[in-house]
């Protein structure tokens, strides 16, 4: 008779995919969605983020509460020297009026955060959480072949699943 606590010990575990973590079906931005909309949403659903789609439901970007964030704490000019009467920027101009579209943004679209990174429901969970940690963000938009998203997998899924398995 085999010992089963010893058998239990001895079975392998397959490691998980995101597919086994992710939230299905997860609810999506438009970009001509107000913010007020999704502040409604992140807060009533108490969320951080969503994944924002265009009309074929294909990802285009992340509207997060970081995003959000820039109406709030308002936008630091970039510093600058003055030269005979020439602007000299010791910092690129352009981050400052990205930051400045941020802050006056009244759509998801005008705010969100475009190019997210994303990832595939067959990849493991530990390529997930290195993408999560490398890359400092709190989500990662399941995408399938065609670009859809079928699903988001965050930080909070992940320690769940470490819980789980103590």
């Amino acid at each position: 008779m085999i010992d089963r606590e010893k058998q239990l010990n001895e079975t392998p575990i397959m490691p998980k995919t995101v597919a086994d973590l992710m939230t299905r079906e997860p609810l999506t931005a438009r970009p001509e969605m107000s913010l007020k909309e999704v502040i409604k949403i992140l807060a009533d659903r108490r969320i951080s983020g969503l994944p924002v789609v265009d009309q074929h439901d294909l990802l285009i970007g992340i509207i997060s509460e970081t995003d959000l964030m820039w109406r709030e704490t308002g936008v630091t000019p970039p510093a600058y020297i003055m030269v005979l009467d020439s602007v000299i920027y010791l910092e690129n101009p352009s981050r400052y009026e990205q930051e400045l579209h941020k802050a006056l943004g009244q759509t998801v679209g005008e705010v969100m955060s475009r190019d997210p990174v994303s990832i595939a429901p067959e990849k493991s969970v530990q390529e997930a959480a290195k993408l999560l940690h490398d890359r400092n963000i709190h989500r990662l938009p399941v995408l399938d072949t065609a670009g859809k998203v079928i699903g988001i997998l965050t930080r909070g899924d992940i320690v769940r699943a470490m819980v789980a398995d103590f």
